[in-house]
């Protein structure tokens, strides 16, 4: 279960979802991808042992991977830490998070 909320934080993080930003796509996206990531559609969580919209209760609460960093880590903490591998794929670091299907 923490491997998939692990990795759910780092999927809200490559598509875009922030704490800010959750409810407002959860409502209104017209992306099947986030529609099904948020649990507006099918039945993601249950296949896990989660609800359906875990992805999105746990976003709300603490926001992507990018958001939990920058808090705790990065640029809005004492430490003020780059990211480095600790970033995305996409942006040259090491995170990668499994589809969600």
């Amino acid at each position: 279960m923490v491997k998939w909320v692990t990795y759910a934080l780092i999927e809200a993080e490559e598509l875009g979802i922030t704490q800010a930003n959750v409810d407002d796509l959860k409502q209104n996206s017209e992306d099947p991808t986030i529609k099904r990531f948020l649990g507006v559609e099918g039945d993601l969580g249950e296949g896990l042992g989660l609800s359906n919209d875990f992805a999105y209760r746990v976003i709300k609460q603490v926001g992507n991977y990018g958001e939990v960093y920058d808090r705790n880590l990065g640029d809005n903490s004492q430490f003020k830490l780059e990211r480095g591998l600790n970033d995305l794929w996409k942006n040259g670091g090491l995170l990668y998070s499994p589809p969600f299907r």
